[in-house]
């Protein structure tokens, strides 16, 4: 009897689980079009909508952008010279540049430039989105007339989305100029051939790929953490401890994805 008991328990426990996701992820989804409808609706735009949503985009992406700049600076130097000094210990020095562009800008900035982006914007601006919503803030709005998503949830996700672009736009051209710098020095001696190689890299199927990865990332750091803030429950209500966590966990496992799918797409 209380073997079946347990059973029953741990499937249901597992149904609700199913079902929890399944909802997040319609959530998800839904704010996705929502936000897609009110970005291409020319209302969102008058004199109101410009103005919280530029507020927005220049606190989330102007006072990261020389610190990203300078870190992103310094790990392409020094990723850029252990390799080309590993490569040349093998006697591999050709190859050493194909590889940073491959590793640096191809790879291991946009996704650097994403996660930096969540961790400095999009993350917090989920957390004060669920506070706002916690105290009534937002159903405040929607009492009065006013659109909640236009106002609170749309200058956020669209000056994410911003900020990852322009984060990784600036830092892909840091890496590029970075890695020449590492390798060929102050001067235009080895701009023929750094110019043919890189085209030998970014050749139109790997940089459509490169756009499509840059922009998917930004949707994910935009969109879930807001999902989170505007509609999931804090532990506390809840009654599950690490619920907080839960849309984390989800937008990285979309990025993962993402990075997985490029790689395939790119090596395969």
């Amino acid at each position: 009897m209380q073997h079946h008991l347990s059973t029953g328990l741990l499937g249901l426990n597992a149904w609700r689980a199913a079902l929890r996701t399944v909802r997040a992820w319609g959530r998800i989804f839904y704010l996705g079009a929502a936000s897609g409808v009110l970005l291409l609706s020319p209302s969102s735009y008058g004199r109101t909508g410009r103005q919280l949503l530029l507020r927005q985009v220049y606190a989330d992406t102007v006072p990261i952008l020389l610190g990203f700049t300078v870190l992103a600076a310094l790990i392409c130097l020094v990723i850029t010279r252990i390799v080309v000094v590993t490569a040349a210990s093998y006697g591999l020095s050709r190859y050493a540049l194909e590889m940073v562009i491959r590793v640096l800008v191809l790879e291991l900035i946009p996704l650097t430039a994403a996660l930096f982006v969540a961790m400095r914007c999009s993350i917090p601006n989920g957390t004060a989105l669920a506070l706002l919503r916690e105290n009534g803030h937002l159903q405040a709005l929607q009492r009065a007339g006013r659109d909640p998503l236009r106002e609170e949830v749309l200058p956020r996700v669209l000056s994410s989305i911003y900020a990852s672009l322009t984060l990784a736009a600036l830092s892909c051209a840091v890496a590029t100029v970075t890695a020449y710098l590492a390798v060929y020095g102050f001067n235009t001696a080895g701009l023929p051939i750094f110019t043919r190689l890189f085209g030998q890299v970014f050749t139109p199927p790997v940089t459509v790929l490169f756009v499509l990865k840059t922009f998917f990332f930004s949707l994910a750091i935009a969109l879930i953490p807001m999902a989170s803030g505007l509609y999931e429950q804090t532990a506390q209500r809840a009654g599950q401890p690490g619920q907080e966590l839960s849309g984390l966990a989800r937008m990285f496992a979309v990025l993962l994805v993402i990075e997985m799918a490029s790689l395939m797409g790119n090596y395969y």
